[in-house]
């Protein structure tokens, strides 16, 4: 990678992460905070409060993304963290759930993963561009595991106002990145795309239907898992950061090995299709073993390695095979089905799990990865991307992309 292709793929990545970390370090103790409040007892409302950011995004996420091809990348970008920023601080000064479901909502009309996504994909050439969304795909996974650890010792120290207040800042801070650090991405052509040909594109629908399935299995396996290790691992809900944040990291140096020689020998078809057959195997390890604590970690690592490959070469696929003028709008309909899969993941996982059982919905998420699977090994093979000195510049880069 050129140092502008490693530029953009960190400073881009950054800007992810700050975002998601913020997001992150709510999840584990809003649900205790939210007692507190005066509405505080309405559990619907308070899983409301954590759920509205994700509708709001699958709303607003195409809008953005078609946005980002008109008017630039850039100030969409700067636009949506704006918004993310202002949300944090209304939670912070709300003193309902009410209140906060407000901010969130707020938070959640800044939808510019399309826009971040988009602008990566203009800045770095095809040859490198899953190692760039790699890079972004670690960050959050680095991010989740961080949070976990960090999140009850901020929430002792500076509260949840604290808590939203330093998410406006991060917001903040990745506005001065994409400012100043993240280079500019080359002029977009001004050939119009109809928004209906992206829609039914289908080897675009492919991995629009991934990404739904991904997202929902991600979700439904993880109202499951944290009961499971405080059960089965004996291990205290605070204490769960010790499993997640060595797994997570251990697969995303697997994850960038296997990607790497996938990219070199010109087989990230297999590399991808085989990441959708180990998701199976995963949820199907889950309903088998998921009595036996060793099985479950082991299973939660190889989980993080599908998760983290399937995450990092589905974007940039998008990216290849969008129209060069509509790849906001493509990217926009790919974090639509993301944000939808994420909700409906909560949703379907929680009622399998309350008037089923808990292994019913590692039976579902493996029937879903199975049906993926028949989907994406129909897809036709990527040729071996022609490597290019590192030493181009940025009008090189427009030419690849």
């Amino acid at each position: 990678m050129s140092s502008s292709e490693i530029r953009a793929g960190a400073s881009l990545a950054s800007i992810f992460a700050l975002r998601m970390f913020g997001l992150f370090l709510i999840l584990p103790i809003f649900a205790i905070h939210a007692k507190t409040l005066p509405d505080g007892d309405n559990v619907a409302l308070v899983g409301m409060a954590m759920g509205i950011y994700g509708l709001t995004q699958a709303c607003l996420q195409i809008l953005f993304g078609i946005a980002s091809d008109k008017y630039g990348r850039k100030p969409v970008i700067i636009i949506g963290l704006i918004l993310f920023a202002v949300g944090a601080v209304i939670a912070a000064m709300s003193h309902t759930v009410m209140g906060i479901l407000i901010g969130r909502a707020v938070q959640g009309a800044g939808a510019i993963s399309a826009a971040i996504t988009a602008l990566l994909a203009d800045t770095t050439r095809e040859e490198h561009r899953t190692k760039a969304m790699a890079m972004v795909g670690g960050s959050i996974g680095i991010s989740f595991a961080l949070s976990l650890v960090l999140a009850p010792v901020l929430y002792q120290r500076i509260g949840m106002d604290g808590i939203f207040i330093l998410t406006a800042i991060m917001a903040i801070v990745a506005i001065g990145v994409v400012t100043w650090i993240t280079p500019d991405a080359p002029s977009l052509p001004t050939i119009k795309v109809p928004f209906m040909q992206v829609l039914k594109n289908p080897e675009l629908m492919r991995l629009n239907v991934g990404v739904f399935v991904l997202h929902l299995s991600q979700v439904a396996m993880f109202v499951v898992v944290p009961s499971a290790l405080v059960q089965y691992a004996h291990l205290p809900l605070d204490q769960h950061w010790q499993v997640y944040l060595p797994v997570v990291f251990g697969s995303f140096f697997v994850m960038l090995l296997a990607i790497m020689r996938g990219e070199r020998s010109g087989k990230m078809k297999q590399v991808f299709v085989w990441s959708i057959a180990l998701l199976m195997l995963v949820q199907l390890g889950f309903w088998g073993f998921l009595e036996n604590a060793t099985m479950l970690i082991a299973m939660l690592f190889a989980f993080f390695l599908a998760f983290n490959i399937l995450e990092a070469s589905q974007p940039s696929l998008v990216s290849r095979l969008a129209p060069p003028s509509a790849k906001g709008a493509a990217l926009g309909v790919y974090n639509t089905l993301q944000a939808l899969g994420l909700a409906c993941g909560g949703f379907i996982g929680g009622w399998m799990k309350q008037h089923i059982s808990a292994s019913s919905v590692f039976i579902f998420t493996a029937v879903l990865s199975l049906i993926w699977l028949i989907i994406a090994s129909r897809m036709p093979e990527l040729p071996k991307r022609a490597s290019k000195p590192d030493s181009e510049n940025t009008s090189d880069i427009a030419n690849a992309v």
